[in-house]
């Protein structure tokens, strides 16, 4: 009697159900992973053009006029417009919010798959700030109205503080 070697039909899919489950386990973890490692990358980005801010002030003597075309608000000229500020897809934009004589609030808005992850703030006092449940619908526009009265309630770029 002669054995055949080799595997059956339902041992096969076995294994395909079990590679599915473990991936619809893996998958949405993943996504997360990476949502808060382009979350990490625009908080250093911000980090950097408050740097540039610094600079500008060292300069000019005013973080005014920092934005393109030498406004107080909009995309900044002194620094990357966009995170990751080395290329790649974008995945937030950053702006300056307010800039005055001395202070300024500067911001990363959400963009691409990162929609819904609400907006990043920093203030020139160092405050920090991230809308973690999208209050702002994932835009800086409502900041920018009386930029010296922002509240940072959730006062910390962690998920919890």
């Amino acid at each position: 009697m002669k054995r055949n070697n080799g595997f059956t039909l339902i041992e096969l899919l076995i294994v395909i159900a079990i590679i599915g489950i473990l991936a619809s386990v893996a998958y949405p973890s993943y996504q997360d992973s990476m949502k808060k490692s382009r979350r990490a990358d625009a908080q250093g980005a911000l980090m950097g053009l408050a740097q540039a801010m610094e600079r500008n002030y060292t300069t000019e003597g005013t973080y005014a006029g920092a934005a393109t075309g030498g406004a107080n608000t909009g995309a900044p000229a002194i620094f990357s417009t966009t995170s990751p500020v080395d290329g790649g897809s974008v995945y937030y934009n950053l702006k300056i919010v307010s800039a005055s004589a001395s202070t300024y609030l500067i911001g990363a808005e959400p963009v691409g798959s990162q929609v819904g992850d609400g907006v990043l703030i920093l203030k020139s006092t160092g405050a920090r700030g991230w809308d973690a449940n999208n209050t702002a619908n994932g835009s800086l526009a409502s900041l920018s109205a009386s930029p010296n009265e922002v509240e940072v309630s959730e006062q910390c770029w962690k998920e919890s503080c």
